[in-house]
């Protein structure tokens, strides 16, 4: 029982960090390039767990590391640039949208491919919430009619590649720490970032003649340090705590967020994208509702 409290105290303190960062990503797009953004994203990042995290990684088996660098490839790496890309294209509140399908995703490959059982309640949950992301894309489509919808499928790549990570994670990491699963992450990930950074041109006299280039960093700081750094630790342990699926539900929560910071930052937010919001949390409390029932919970 003192794991539920936890769980949901996980999920909406990722809810308000993941559901900035894309306003965050948005901001940070207007001194970089997306192969900038990404790069410098896990650059920073890392520096910052590198600081008092190696130690954390100590001990690691060639088994584990095998599993870290996958996860690292699908659940970081991959999708700080496919993400970055499509906010070239896509409003961020729409990009949070469509990142809302990762939970399907996740369960159908929990079932398919890693054999984790998914209850009627989950099921039900992760229906009504996919319902409630469809209702957020059509009426985002409405309101802004000329944005290219190509560059969404980019987003969906992402929610594929972070519904393999979290049953990555719970089939093959249940036993390793949070922390030690994101240093390894940025491990990986690190002199790969640094590669891609040198050449990007970011060291290019241009791209310090921008004006917008220290704001845009400031931004950038504020997504790598947060929003990567401590909420993939954070992510991590819920997925421990909880199972795929309930921790992939944080992006249903998320988009609520980003519609928030999209209408601060003068997008426009109708009704019936308040409506839609409102299925994709209850989609969230169906999906892990506990039975009437006096058997005890797995997840509790």
């Amino acid at each position: 029982m003192e794991r539920v409290p936890k769980k949901w105290l996980y999920l909406i303190g990722l809810s308000l960090v993941w559901g900035s960062s894309f306003i965050l990503i948005k901001k940070a797009l207007i001194g970089l390039t997306p192969f900038q953004l990404g790069a410098l994203r896990i650059i920073f990042a890392a520096l910052f767990l590198f600081a008092f995290g190696l130690r954390k990684v100590k001990g690691l088996r060639t088994r584990e590391w095998k599993w870290i660098t996958v996860s690292a490839l699908l659940g970081t790496f991959i999708p700080a640039f496919l993400l970055a890309f499509a906010e070239t294209e896509i409003d961020s509140s729409i990009a949070s949208i469509l990142n809302s399908t990762t939970p399907i995703m996740a369960l159908i490959l929990g079932a398919t491919l890693f054999g984790i059982q998914s209850s009627r309640n989950q099921l039900i949950g992760v229906i009504v919430g996919l319902i409630g992301s469809v209702l957020l894309i059509y009426a985002g489509s409405e309101v802004n009619p000329n944005q290219n919808y190509w560059y969404a499928g980019l987003v969906l790549m992402c929610s594929i590649c972070y519904a393999f990570n979290v049953n990555i994670i719970k089939r093959h990491l249940q036993e390793v720490p949070a922390l030690a699963i994101t240093v390894g992450h940025f491990i990986v990930g690190f002199v790969p970032a640094i590669i891609v950074l040198f050449s990007s041109g970011f060291f290019s006299e241009a791209t310090f003649e921008k004006e917008s280039l220290l704001p845009s960093l400031g931004y950038l700081l504020l997504l790598a340090l947060i929003g990567t750094a401590i909420a993939k630790t954070f992510f991590n342990k819920l997925v421990q705590l909880s199972t795929p699926v309930f921790a992939s539900s944080v992006t249903y929560m998320i988009p609520v967020v980003a519609l928030i910071w999209g209408l601060v930052d003068g997008e426009n937010f109708s009704v019936f994208q308040a409506l839609a919001a409102t299925i994709i949390i209850f989609g969230v409390y169906l999906a892990n509702r506990k039975k009437k029932s006096k058997e005890k919970s797995p997840l509790a």
